[in-house]
């Protein structure tokens, strides 16, 4: 029996590898066809720098406010995080208390999960301390005993919220030999009323300053198409898809958005130059260092895919208001 003859052929493998093979062609000539149009479309954007920049700076406007605002929410949440200025509550124990009672009450809270730490400051530290900043050691030499009493520190957990001060310092005021409870709360609601409002002025200048930015790059995607409206009814004529006519210009939208993206962190990182210098004087009066948090890589990356996201939809908006009705003639 001839060899060859038992060589039996899969119709079904044939025409799987074909298909493999069909769809790697298409994908090579769908690479080409994009990264020509992609290299077109960055030439046109470039020829005309003018109109492009101004373009750019405003989307970069557009992005840099709302990314302002990010970086200031990020930085206060950060902030009261760290400072030792963060809320809590001051026990104060009496004066003829015995010190066993406050060191029994410090221990017993710092096991509490909602408490972060408690510092116990007894009598003969508070009086060292009033000696120290008061400048009035001479008098109080002349005293026959200690006037002032220990006293707890109670600072809480970040999760904390301002109705578990109350409840706390209720179940303290009850304790034996506590003469008062001091909460100090005012800090966080004001920081939590500060954060809520930037967070909202963020959330409202990013969807209005978003949609400035579609309508800019649609209107500069227009005028692109408006340009090239003789030869856009050529290609329809000869059979072009929509696709195929509007992919050019959804990458005029995203390079459009790529550069405002770009305007944006220059703007972004020129204003905190500008402040840098007046922001360390006023943190250093505080004893606080100038650690700007949020402004990393991720943040520009970030700014980037936003501003070509923009830039995109804007695109797409332009071209399908424009060359849904497009007669050929």
């Amino acid at each position: 029996m001839d060899k060859r003859s038992s060589k039996v052929t899969d119709p079904w493998a044939s025409g799987a590898r074909g298909g493999v093979a069909a769809l790697r062609g298409r994908m090579r000539r769908w690479g080409r066809d994009h990264r020509r149009v992609a290299g077109e479309s960055l030439l046109y954007v470039s020829a005309r720098l003018g109109a492009s920049l101004l373009v750019w700076l405003l989307i970069g406007i557009a992005l840099a406010l709302p990314g302002g605002l990010y970086l200031l929410q990020t930085n206060l949440v950060r902030m009261t995080q760290g400072w030792e200025g963060r809320p809590g509550i001051s026990v104060y124990f009496q004066a003829n208390a015995q010190a066993q009672l406050a060191k029994a009450l410090r221990d017993e809270l710092s096991g509490d999960p909602s408490i972060e730490r408690v510092t116990l400051v007894t009598a003969d530290q508070a009086l060292a301390e009033f000696q120290q900043f008061a400048g009035i050691s001479d008098a109080l030499a002349h005293l026959s005993g200690n006037p002032l009493p220990a006293s707890l520190r109670i600072v809480l957990r970040d999760s904390a919220e301002a109705d578990a001060f109350d409840l706390m310092a209720t179940r303290l005021r009850a304790r034996t030999g506590v003469e008062e409870v001091s909460i100090e709360k005012t800090w966080l609601q004001r920081v939590q009323a500060m954060t809520g409002l930037v967070r909202r002025l963020g959330v409202v200048l990013a969807l209005t300053f978003s949609v400035g930015a579609i309508l800019v790059t649609a209107t500069s995607v227009r005028l692109a198409i408006e340009s090239r409206l003789e030869e856009l009814r050529v290609m329809k004529l000869v059979g072009a898809t929509n696709p195929y006519i509007r992919r050019p210009f959804l990458y005029f939208g995203l390079f459009y958005g790529l550069g405002g993206g770009v305007a944006g962190a220059m703007l972004i990182s020129a204003v905190l130059l500008i402040v840098d210098a007046p922001l360390a004087s006023l943190l250093g009066s505080y004893g606080a260092d100038v650690q700007l948090a949020g402004l990393n890589l991720g943040f520009f990356v970030g700014l980037l895919a936003l501003g070509g996201a923009l830039g995109v939809c804007g695109a797409l908006l332009a071209a399908r208001q424009r060359l849904s009705g497009l007669q050929v003639i």
